[in-house]
């Protein structure tokens, strides 16, 4: 009889161990479902950063030179933000170099002041050296402003960017539905690499 009880618990214990296998077996495996959700999500991301790059190219016509003499071109399309005396903002977005998708990248950042509401802007980062590009993409990612020389950009009465902005390592463009922000900062912010 104990061979019989023996045998009884060793089975139990098979399913069980079988069971859970299983269980995260499904839990780490990516359906065919949610891969087509996520090449649809970049797909529209993708489709967003051109109308973003053209929205910038349409305010501000010298943007598209600069674009063109960058070594890299990041584009977050939806910068999300909300705070409420502590905020965080957080999006999405593509490196081009040469206006072909190098990669996929997030952007975060955080404050703390008085400050309350929501906010969605582009993001629009001329990667104007080398060095520059190697900063975005490193394994460790890029914090703005703590490595290279990043510049928001002037944009002068006569529309024309101000030859201060345009000879920077980093030439930024924050943009909301009225258009060209200026006086912003992006310092802070934490650019990474998203795996494909």
């Amino acid at each position: 009889m104990p061979a019989i009880v023996s045998i009884k618990r060793l089975s139990i214990v098979l399913l069980c161990a079988l069971i859970g296998t299983s269980l995260l077996a499904s839990c780490t495996t990516t359906s065919s479902a949610d891969r087509e959700s996520r090449m649809a999500q970049r797909q529209q991301l993708d489709q967003d950063v051109q109308q973003t790059l053209q929205r910038l190219y349409r305010a501000v016509p010298e943007s598209r030179v600069l674009a063109e003499q960058a070594e890299g071109v990041l584009v977050f399309p939806g910068v999300l933000g909300a705070s409420f005396i502590v905020g965080a903002s957080h999006g999405d977005g593509a490196l081009l170099i040469d206006g072909v998708r190098s990669g996929y990248y997030t952007t975060t950042s955080g404050s703390i002041g008085f400050q309350a509401g929501a906010q969605s802007q582009a993001v629009i980062y001329l990667l104007m050296t080398e060095e520059a590009l190697n900063r975005v993409r490193s394994d460790n990612g890029w914090s703005v402003g703590a490595s290279a020389g990043v510049a928001v950009a002037d944009i002068g009465a006569n529309g024309q960017i101000t030859n201060s902005t345009a000879n920077r390592e980093v030439v930024a463009f924050v943009m909301n539905n009225q258009g060209i922000q200026g006086g912003v900062s992006l310092n802070g912010a934490k650019i990474s690499k998203v795996s494909p």
